[in-house]
């Protein structure tokens, strides 16, 4: 089995625990207290957008800072200039919480990203009823038919999505559905190994009209350039603004310059 296929079979035994806490039914009756910011304009400016991450672990980089205060380092990201705000609320592959959700969306003022491997139309409403201004679809780890339902069931909840692709394979799927937003994370999800080659080689075949959003394997102000160069509108970053304790310093590092 790969990390991936690991990953999203401890992934569906927490679902199935979630549910049976908070029936399907029941969280649908909960009324989301704050209205959703806006994700795809906080992309669409003219100078290159940062969606900074907070993330206290990962599968490929093992502990990176996982004691860290993520109101903290939201309110970092945001003074040194950060887009958007990505929470990785997987907690066992990645020191995450849903809970974390809330309490970053109420210190910032920022679009939120709930970035976890969404398998199930129950996390979609879940990222709904906590605040999230917009989900992370991967195809990889979806069917076309759930990628096509899910997208249509997050959209109508007025959620943004931004559609990840890992491999060539799902290149079809993800134009097939024309989303608003696409990624092409760099990180094969068999080796983990990243390989930044990968979003020269791809981005022609992400559809035209959409934001473009380059994910994973961006260490330096020159690999930020570099995505820039190529035509993408954001990056997701998210280890390289954590391991060293300082998020807000190394955000605005990775910027300066980069943004004209």
């Amino acid at each position: 089995m790969t990390i991936l296929d690991n990953i999203l079979s401890t992934k569906k035994k927490e679902i199935e625990i979630s549910q049976s806490v908070v029936p399907m039914e029941k969280l649908q009756e909960l009324s989301r207290d704050c209205k959703i910011r806006d994700f795809n304009k906080a992309l669409s400016g003219k100078s290159m957008s940062v969606i900074s991450e907070i993330k206290r672990k990962s599968p490929s980089a093992g502990e990176i800072w996982i004691h860290s205060d993520p109101i903290a380092i939201a309110k970092a990201y945001e003074i040194a200039g950060a887009s958007a705000i990505s929470v990785l609320t997987d907690e066992t592959y990645f020191g995450g919480s849903i809970d974390f959700l809330k309490v970053v969306r109420d210190a910032v003022k920022l679009p939120i990203l709930r970035k976890d491997f969404i398998i199930s139309e129950y996390q979609i409403w879940e990222s709904f009823v906590h605040g999230a201004d917009a989900i992370l679809l991967i195809v990889d780890a979806l069917t076309p038919t759930k990628l096509e339902k899910f997208y249509e069931i997050a959209t109508t909840l007025g959620l943004h999505v931004l559609v990840e692709t890992h491999s060539t394979d799902s290149f079809k799927q993800l134009n097939d559905l024309e989303p608003k937003i696409t990624g092409i994370n760099c990180r094969n999800l068999k080796s983990m190994q990243t390989n930044i080659d990968w979003f020269k080689k791809y981005l022609p075949q992400l559809p035209e009209s959409a934001i473009k959003v380059a994910e994973s394997g961006i260490h330096s102000k020159e690999d930020l350039q570099f995505v820039k160069s190529l035509g993408y509108n954001a990056s997701l970053i998210g280890t390289a603004l954590m391991r060293n304790g300082t998020p807000q310093k190394t955000l605005s590092q990775l910027l300066d310059g980069v943004r004209t």
